[in-house]
């Protein structure tokens, strides 16, 4: 299987953004690092996109300041600018087959994405599922340690990309973790890494959770390392219906570990409805977000 890496410039930069595969569209919303080319070269990547492409026609995007997108441009500031380049690429990639909505997967960072597009685009998203992802940045690591981290990453970025490596990749060996942090500094500059990992930070999409009206699940894998499982079931819990799958595991990168396990719950909610709904599920509800005092060290801490 190949993939088509087109161009967009809805946002008034331009976007790189790929597709593979047939079907109904799924379009994987952008987090924040990414290179659409060095990321189908990986093999655990590509063995999971090519998975979820035998379903879906996959389409996923460069954020602006990353990858095969514009470089000499900052990355989006914040939420909103970051709902633009997602409306960019949804509508580019519907224009040639005349879908008027889409299947949406927000993985990490970009499951705020996600979340903050389906309640401002109603009718442009069917179905929603979200992986590792939060409702609150400042959840992921003490006002200290987010500081700490982004300023190494402006400051040294070779270190900056090794200690990322170490919190993405916790059960990778050193050859593995030393060409994650290559692949980050060719995905973006020191700047434009700081920016976008200031931006996951400031992220709050709490208030968005409750006005969502696709069905949505949320995927989260129980023992996740860089994000904890109670963020994940935190925003089962505040979106209405909203079904919470814990799944085996440490990783927080869904490609990693079982990815197929990730596929076949990502397959199943969007192909079968009926029969993911009936499925027996761990969903049991979170009644009040995790205190600052119990945040995991997430993203540095």
């Amino acid at each position: 299987m190949q993939q088509e890496i087109r161009f967009t410039s809805g946002t008034g930069a331009r976007v790189a953004w790929a597709v593979a595969g047939t079907g109904p569209t799924l379009v994987v919303g952008g987090w924040w690092c990414s290179h659409l080319e060095l990321d189908w070269q990986d093999p655990a990547f590509r063995s999971f996109a090519e998975r979820l492409a035998g379903t879906f026609r996959v389409v996923r995007y460069d954020r602006p300041g990353t990858g095969l997108s514009d470089r000499d441009v900052p990355p989006p500031a914040g939420l909103d600018d970051e709902v633009d380049v997602l409306d960019a690429v949804v509508r580019a990639a519907t224009a040639a087959t005349g879908e008027s909505s889409v299947l949406l997967l927000g993985v990490s960072s970009g499951s705020c994405v996600a979340v903050r597009y389906a309640a401002t685009h109603h009718e442009r998203v069917r179905r929603l599922v979200l992986h590792g992802g939060y409702g609150d940045g400042r959840d992921l690591a003490s006002e200290a340690a987010r500081d700490s981290l982004t300023g190494l990453v402006a400051s040294h970025w070779g270190l900056g990309s090794r200690v990322l490596a170490d919190l993405f990749l916790p059960g990778a060996g050193p050859d593995e973790r030393d060409g994650f942090a290559r692949y980050q500094r060719l995905s973006a500059s020191s700047q434009a890494a700081a920016a976008s990992l200031a931006s996951v930070y400031a992220m709050d999409v709490r208030a968005d959770l409750p006005t969502l009206t696709a069905p949505t699940e949320v995927l989260h894998r129980r023992d996740d390392r860089t994000i904890p499982a109670t963020l994940g079931r935190d925003v089962a819990a505040r979106i209405p219906g909203a079904t919470f799958v814990p799944l085996d595991g440490f990783d927080h990168l869904p490609w990693r570990g079982d990815g197929a396990a990730v596929v076949r719950a990502v397959s199943r909610f969007l192909v079968e409805p009926d029969q993911a709904a009936s499925a027996p599920t761990a969903s049991s509800p979170v009644t009040s977000p995790p205190s600052r005092s119990a945040r995991w060290r997430c993203f540095g801490s």
